[in-house]
């Protein structure tokens, strides 16, 4: 990474280095903050925070089971994305330029939508809260389409990893406030006034949108059109082409497994809150384990893989990673079992959830890292796009049914079930490590 700061006009000396509050004054960064707060917001009110709330409108689980693949809009965002990058939002494109004038629609859809599932009543109404879910769903999965076509063409390649890593923390807070925060709104006022708070919070990310510079390929016609001569298919498929061509013979096995690698995660997160709901944890002791616990614990699992992978490298990693994260649900499956009576087994409930979250954390770094080094430079944005809805979608269609497989078997059994599906997971990673080493090295 250069030692001057893209379009600072003269270079910094090279032991000068930026403090935080340097980097705010550069408006592309602020914004980046505001934007990661909005983006961390809508995903876990399609469907997780939600289902809290279904739980206690009595959904049968079986149902709230069905009810996770209201997520599938952020599985398969990827479709639409090139028509976001090619056409302006109507209005709003003119006077904001094509990447701005979108995320402000989008985020007014996710406002919109989270306010009409807060006047909804899913006890006596379920169509009602699954109509604007899925909106809902749609609306932030476009969202972050948007914002991170934004940030690619805002910024030069030697700022994408600072972009990045503000994003991240964001996201991170905003996460919280959707998850802590509406759980502990419910409590205190109900669930329609914890949406319409939600809703109101995507303010801070449309201030954001409307004070964040224009770029510059906003400005430039030419690119649009040359853009839009692309054509919509070939946009779509040009990646996929290049990626399975460069990997070769390796590429059904390697993309085999990064779409089976968070597959027990996803099948066990979908009803995680159906078991805790079922041992009558409340609301307050649920964020307080999962969000305000489970924010720190995130960031140490995060900050582990930071520091494992370099020193043992990322297919080692990746097996690691797969093994530790699938063990995992054998402490919710000990939850199952030994929780419940509310706060009277609190401790196991927080060391139980602390465990898996900590290992979630860990492989979700891992394979992110590892979906990193599988784009080219040249597809970066796209290829990653592709990867992560690929490693996401199996696991969430498998989801649908968790709510009747426990129905059959029970929650000890069922979690039990979800650690014994990373065992071919860890068998393949093996595989890849040894058959196809060189992918320990980034792309270039």
């Amino acid at each position: 990474m250069p030692d001057a700061v893209a379009g600072s006009g003269a270079a910094a000396p090279a032991s000068a280095k930026p403090s935080f509050l340097s980097h705010l004054a550069d408006r592309r960064i602020a914004a980046m903050l505001g934007l990661g707060f909005s983006s961390g917001i809508p995903f876990l009110l399609v469907y997780v925070t939600q289902s809290a709330w279904l739980a206690e409108a009595k959904v049968p689980i079986g149902i709230l089971g069905l009810l996770s693949e209201l997520t599938l809009a952020y599985k398969f965002k990827f479709l639409w994305a090139p028509f976001l990058d090619r056409y302006d939002a109507p209005i709003l494109g003119r006077w904001l330029g094509r990447r701005r004038g979108w995320i402000v629609a989008t985020q007014a859809g996710v406002a919109l939508t989270l306010s009409g599932i807060a006047f909804g009543d899913p006890a006596h109404w379920l169509a009602w809260t699954v109509v604007f879910s899925l909106a809902l769903g749609f609306a932030g999965a476009t969202q972050d389409v948007v914002i991170d076509g934004w940030r690619i063409t805002v910024a030069p390649a030697e700022r994408q990893a600072l972009m990045s890593s503000f994003a991240e923390v964001g996201w991170r807070v905003g996460n919280l406030a959707a998850g802590a925060g509406a759980l502990y709104l419910s409590d205190a006022y109900g669930w329609r006034a914890a949406y319409l708070c939600m809703a109101v919070l995507m303010a801070p990310g449309m201030i954001a949108a409307l004070m964040a510079p224009e770029p510059e390929s906003d400005r430039n016609a030419a690119h649009v059109n040359s853009q839009a001569r692309a054509g919509f298919v070939e946009t779509v498929i040009a990646p996929i082409r290049e990626l399975i061509t460069r990997l070769g013979p390796m590429a059904v096995p390697i993309l085999v497994m990064v779409a089976g690698f968070r597959m027990p995660g996803y099948v066990s997160s979908a009803m995680a809150m159906p078991l805790f709901k079922s041992l009558h944890y409340s609301n307050t002791d649920i964020a307080t384990v999962t969000k305000l616990f489970g924010f720190g614990v995130a960031l140490s699992g995060t900050f582990l893989a930071s520091f494992v992978v370099p020193r043992i490298g990322i297919l080692a990693s990746l097996v690691a990673g797969t093994v530790f994260g699938s063990a995992s649900h054998l402490a919710l499956a000990y939850l199952a079992i030994h929780g419940g009576d509310g706060g009277g087994a609190f401790w196991t409930f927080a060391a139980a959830v602390s465990i898996d979250s900590f290992a979630y954390a860990f492989a979700s770094i891992v394979l992110i890292t590892y979906m990193s080094s599988l784009a080219s430079s040249e597809h970066a944005a796209s290829q990653y796009a592709l990867l992560t809805s690929l490693c996401a979608l199996p696991g969430s269609l498998l989801a649908g049914a968790s709510g009747f497989i426990i129905e059959d078997v029970g929650f000890a059994w069922f979690f039990v079930g979800t650690a014994l599906l990373g065992v071919p997971v860890a068998i393949l990673c093996v595989y890849v490590w040894r058959v196809h080493p060189r992918t320990d090295a980034p792309a270039g």
